[in-house]
């Protein structure tokens, strides 16, 4: 990778500055951005102090917007391991996906309608901390992906985004934050609660279990997370598709998108 001209990453962190509360804000900040390492696409979502999820910036996808967008904001957006980084206290303000994600995520339903379908083949983001008028900070996290034939990030491509988190984060906290309180007095902002698999014939054992096979983790992964033996874990799953009248991951996770969603508590922020 050629060293960043100093001078082009001036120029360029001068104009995100310049841009903060304007609608071009976004587009400074990724021109910045495509300066330390090459992505084609920056996209992010926030989470509310309930687990809810919001658009943060979403308007110049290159991805299925309903997929990147609507289904995750309708529930998915709960197996997204940034969903746990973000929501996870104080952490790193720099994370990528191959840190986080469990051992086999990449054989999960969940990957392969959100990122195979959409060919994102890796992606990398800026933790946020966004306070809000109406009391309670919020998460977010803004992302970059690469997509289609672009390699995935190198280490000291990650490297640099790292370095410069602590600027970028401070630039998009600026802009994105604080969060307005929703119109009207009390009122809540509209949105899904959490989506939960739960189903009456499942234990609550079983119930942890489907999230973290959801979530793509692998049975020996699971085990070591709920202190079971593998074979136990392998049990339980031969139990679950049974009492669910399924066979593979992939109706499960369908059965996971259509469950009910909770409505948000009122006055929720």
């Amino acid at each position: 990778m050629h060293p960043l001209p100093f001078p082009a990453w001036n120029l360029a962190v001068a104009r995100s500055v310049e841009a903060i509360g304007t609608p071009g804000f976004p587009a400074a900040l990724e021109a910045a951005l495509q300066a330390l390492a090459p992505f084609q696409m920056m996209n992010g979502f926030r989470y509310a102090p309930d687990g809810r999820a919001f658009d943060l910036h979403n308007d110049r996808l290159s991805a299925d917007r309903s997929i990147i967008v609507d289904q995750y904001l309708a529930g998915a957006y709960v197996l997204d391991p940034f969903y746990d980084a973000a929501r996870a206290g104080d952490g790193p303000p720099f994370i990528a996906m191959r840190d986080l994600a469990p051992d086999d995520f990449e054989q999960s339903e969940y990957h392969r309608v959100h990122y195979a379908a959409t060919r994102i083949v890796d992606e990398a983001g800026f933790r946020l901390r966004l306070p809000a008028a109406h009391g309670g900070d919020h998460v977010a996290v803004l992302s970059l992906s690469r997509i289609g034939e672009a390699r995935p990030f190198a280490p000291a491509e990650l490297a640099l985004l790292g370095e410069a988190a602590p600027l970028v984060c401070a630039l998009a906290v600026r802009h994105w934050g604080p969060i307005p309180a929703p119109a009207g007095s009390g009122a809540a902002e509209p949105g899904a609660a959490p989506r939960l698999f739960e189903h009456p014939q499942l234990t609550r054992r079983e119930q942890e279990i489907v999230t973290l096979i959801l979530k793509g983790h692998s049975s020996q992964s699971i085990a070591a997370l709920l202190s079971l033996s593998p074979d136990t874990v392998k049990v339980h799953r031969r139990r679950i598709y049974a009492k669910l009248r399924i066979s593979s991951q992939g109706e499960l996770f369908r059965l996971f998108l259509t469950a009910p969603v909770p409505p948000a508590p009122a006055g929720a922020s």
